[in-house]
């Protein structure tokens, strides 16, 4: 109640079980075991995907996708840890090298804007 009136709020966003069913889509992609893949074959592979999650579950409120979208980075670290030998008792040194990725190519993979912008709210006024 505010000021007497009855006030409800409603802000659309993806359901709980459309995030769990991403999730586990995402788990059955095994992107990590993908090392004869590289990088940029994964991302062909993987955006189509990922951008109609984002344009369809994302419509409204698109920061409800994020850190459901952000375990497609947890799996390239992963896959990098297997792709390069130096990397895999190294997660900290797999977490560096994912950070200068994204910032030399920001438009990778598709989610990487919506996931790790600027730090800024987008849109806002």
């Amino acid at each position: 109640m505010w000021q007497g009136k009855a006030v409800h709020g409603f802000l659309p966003a993806v359901s709980p079980n459309a995030l769990v069913r991403i999730s586990r889509e995402v788990r059955r992609w095994t992107l990590h075991h993908r090392s004869d893949k590289s990088l940029e074959e994964l991302a062909a592979i993987y955006n189509p995907i990922i951008r109609g999650w984002i344009g369809y579950h994302g419509n409204f409120y698109r920061t409800q996708l994020r850190p459901t979208l952000k375990r497609i980075d947890l799996y390239v670290i992963r896959w990098a840890r297997r792709k390069f030998k130096r990397m895999v008792h190294h997660t900290k040194g797999a977490r560096d090298w994912f950070d200068r990725l994204r910032r030399a190519n920001p438009a990778l993979f598709a989610h990487w804007p919506l996931c790790h912008g600027n730090g800024r709210t987008s849109g806002a006024v």
